[in-house]
């Protein structure tokens, strides 16, 4: 497993050119380590994502896989319509994701988050 790395108020010029210099590096013969990475526009869409109870979710998911929104809401002693639109945002932000067995999983061992200013 490795770290989620994610950005803030990155342009898309700059994403564009990572890619750029990651394939002229590829097509050079370098070996270029795959990376896990989700850009934010803005702190406030970071901020009203990530949530405390939303890491406390991904805290828990990463140490143990569940099966469904209902066990993790059990396991997490929280509301089961709270997880489930919590599961939703982290989800469709790219911080989980199903794996091929079903389980929900937070499938990295960190965040590392840059902060453009």
């Amino acid at each position: 497993m490795t770290d989620l790395k994610i950005t803030v108020g990155q342009s898309l010029r700059d994403i564009a050119a990572e890619v750029a210099d990651a394939v002229h590096r590829v097509e050079r013969g370098e070996t270029v380590e795959p990376e896990s990475s989700i850009n934010f526009a803005d702190w406030e869409t970071l901020a009203r994502t990530l949530t405390g109870k939303r890491l406390e979710l991904l805290r828990h998911l990463h140490r143990q896989p569940t099966v469904s929104v209902r066990a993790l809401a059990m396991a997490l002693k929280r509301d089961y319509s709270n997880v489930h639109a919590d599961v939703q945002a982290l989800t469709e932000a790219g911080l989980i994701e199903r794996s091929e067995d079903g389980d929900l999983r937070a499938e990295y061992d960190g965040i590392q988050t840059r902060i453009a200013l």
